[in-house]
């Protein structure tokens, strides 16, 4: 039986309907393929910035995981970044290219303070569906390097310093970097326990 556009009825390949119920949930011809891209873009955001916000929103949601973390875990939290201090900065420097732009960028996400210790620590929160990150990932000349990396996945919380990148470890799915085991934060293992799984409803559908 061949295929046809669900609009004009128009005889339409296997691979044009194939790509089309795959993109636009419906059988279209490449002319109403077109159409439907242009209008959705039109009325709503674009692929790309959909992604864009799509990632900014889990961000979010792991920065705050991990904020609610520490504040149960005897810590001061104190918001860090640029973006915190100055709400609407991040959009303004979007597409910004300068020293400046990219010194406010770098800068790490949180400064938490153990209220019993005194001890002060610097953190960027990243969420990775992957549970990768390596030192790759670090902009180039991060200049933060006392900065803790917590990586926030599906599955698991784990963490890794900015040394640690340098010298070539990195976090993985098989890796046992898990912010349970740093010595540093003196943490409750059974309270991460309860916020991966936090994570895990958060993120299932990631």
């Amino acid at each position: 039986m061949p295929y046809q556009c669900s609009k004009c009825k128009r005889e339409i390949t296997k691979k044009e309907h194939d790509y089309s119920m795959k993109n636009f949930n419906s059988a279209l011809c490449r002319t109403h393929q077109e159409n439907n891209d242009s209008t959705s873009q039109t009325k709503g955001l674009s692929k790309r910035e959909s992604s864009y916000k799509e990632g900014m929103i889990k961000g979010r949601i792991a920065e705050t995981l991990i904020e609610e973390l520490f504040l149960s875990l005897d810590y001061n939290v104190f918001r860090y970044g640029m973006e915190n201090t100055v709400p609407g900065i991040m959009e303004l420097l979007k597409g910004v290219r300068s020293d400046v732009a990219t010194n406010i960028r770098r800068m790490p996400d949180y400064v938490i303070q153990h209220r019993r210790t005194k001890e002060v620590f610097f953190i960027e929160i990243k969420f990775r569906a992957s549970e990768e990150f390596k030192k790759s990932d670090l902009p180039k000349d991060y200049p933060y390097e006392n900065c803790y990396f917590i990586i926030v996945s599906k599955k698991h919380i784990k963490c890794i310093t900015y040394a640690e990148l340098i010298e070539g470890k990195e976090v993985t799915p098989t890796s046992k970097n898990y912010l349970g085991s740093r010595k540093e934060f003196d943490l409750d293992k059974d309270v991460i326990i309860d916020f991966c799984d936090f994570a895990v409803k958060f993120f299932s559908e990631v």
